[in-house]
């Protein structure tokens, strides 16, 4: 969104913070709410809109509101569905680390496509919730009709920087101290919400880490983040079977742009990568509108 009119810069910012407010208060009276079962366990999610079936997986530490830009103009078209992965806000949160693995993370968002009367929907996933978009276009390509990824490479790429890349291990140093026994006491829901930069927001995510658990959200690095000493993956390449849109800021400095190398090689069909300068590891809110345009434009071909 963008203001063109000459008026005076107090009143453009006081007009802009009101509309922001305004359609973020809007959006959370159109909402509907609902709840998924996986194997037990509940995961919320927030629906907007009628129409082919978009599923967006956030990351750490984030909610469903992440994608609220994102939500506000893609529902013209589509029903466009933002889930609490579990551990967060007002999703379940399982006792123990075991509950916090990959395959079971893929079981939550294919429960909730399943909930929804949908056997394939488009998959969005940023951070941790593009690991999870990554992991179930490759175990379950049955589910995934078109897969979006926002800041996180595919994880073979990712691997090889973590191998051969001292930047990339230097800048993985903070993945490391989550994964120490504890780490989730020095947490705090103030300072997990202290990269959102809008105020009004920032009140809502503060509210939905204080729901959530600490532990279980540090529970994804301890069950699913590559250990040290870091080893080339040897696995067979299972590469994935639909297209795929990647957004990355470049500003990210938790996961270099290096690891989006060879991503082609990994994929059966077409890749569109855009690249934002400018914008770090939340490019959906850092770069919203150019975010949004990008995914729409594509979903259009």
């Amino acid at each position: 969104m963008s203001f063109r009119q000459t008026i005076v810069p107090g009143l453009c910012l006081l007009a802009l913070l009101s509309a922001s407010t305004f359609a973020q208060t809007d959006l959370d009276s159109r909402v509907e709410h609902g709840y998924a079962d996986s194997n037990g366990v509940k995961i919320h999610y927030a629906s907007l809109g009628k129409g082919p079936l978009i599923v967006m997986i956030h990351g750490f530490p984030d909610y469903w509101y992440s994608w609220r830009n994102q939500m506000e103009a893609l529902s013209a078209t589509h029903q466009v569905v933002a889930i609490d992965q579990r551990g967060y806000n007002l999703s379940d949160k399982p006792k123990g680390v075991e509950n916090y693995d990959m395959r079971l993370l893929v079981g939550d968002v294919v429960a909730v496509v399943k909930h929804l009367g949908q056997e394939r929907a488009t998959i969005v996933g940023h951070d941790w919730g593009g690991a999870v978009a990554w992991t179930l276009a490759l175990m379950r390509p049955d589910v995934v009709e078109k897969l979006i990824i926002l800041n996180l490479p595919h994880p073979r790429g990712l691997n090889r920087e973590l191998v051969n890349n001292p930047q990339q291990q230097q800048n993985s140093a903070y993945a490391r101290r989550f994964q120490q026994e504890g780490a989730h006491t020095a947490l705090t829901a103030e300072a997990l919400a202290g990269w959102v930069r809008d105020p009004e927001a920032k009140k809502k995510y503060v509210e939905a880490f204080k729901r959530s658990d600490f532990e279980a959200m540090l529970n994804y690095y301890k069950r699913n983040y590559p250990r040290e000493p870091y080893t080339l993956d040897s696995s067979p390449v299972v590469k994935a079977k639909m297209p795929v849109l990647m957004i990355h800021g470049l500003d990210d400095t938790a996961l270099l742009s290096g690891a989006l190398n060879n991503t082609w090689d990994w994929l059966e069909k077409d890749l569109t990568l855009v690249t934002i300068p400018g914008a770090g590891h939340f490019v959906q809110q850092d770069a919203s509108d150019m975010v949004t345009r990008s995914i729409r434009m594509w979903l259009a071909r």
